[in-house]
């Protein structure tokens, strides 16, 4: 009986997580691997020729990057296969923590002093 248990709460784990097969990491993994090769080409071909300024190509590495993380943290670290009440509870937190460093920067004056705007 007691094995019959155990068959059944492994056979639940792989269902919950059914959608990361072999196939399903290798996608995530080429999907990382074209935005940092974006990004190198980005850095080292189209600014250092002058075709994005450094504002723009900051933004952008700061969008790919966040793209970035959310496959990492979505795929290989499960949270897509979480209930939507610790993804929101993560995510929410996680902007909170974002803001108020930005808050605290403006707040001391460091962004004031250190960015030439």
């Amino acid at each position: 009986m007691s094995e019959h248990n155990i068959n059944s709460a492994t056979e639940h784990a792989h269902d919950e997580h059914g959608g990361m097969g072999k196939k399903k990491i290798w996608q995530v993994f080429g999907i990382l691997l074209l935005i940092t090769v974006i990004e190198f080409f980005i850095a080292l071909w189209v600014i250092p020729h002058g075709y994005m300024s450094h504002s723009i190509g900051n933004f952008i590495y700061i969008a790919l990057t966040l793209l970035k993380a959310y496959y990492i943290v979505a795929y290989f670290m499960h949270l897509k296969y979480e209930k939507l009440g610790l993804q929101l509870a993560l995510t929410v937190t996680f902007i909170f923590i974002v803001y108020f460093i930005i808050l605290l920067l403006i707040e001391g004056e460091f962004l004031h002093l250190h960015m030439h705007v």
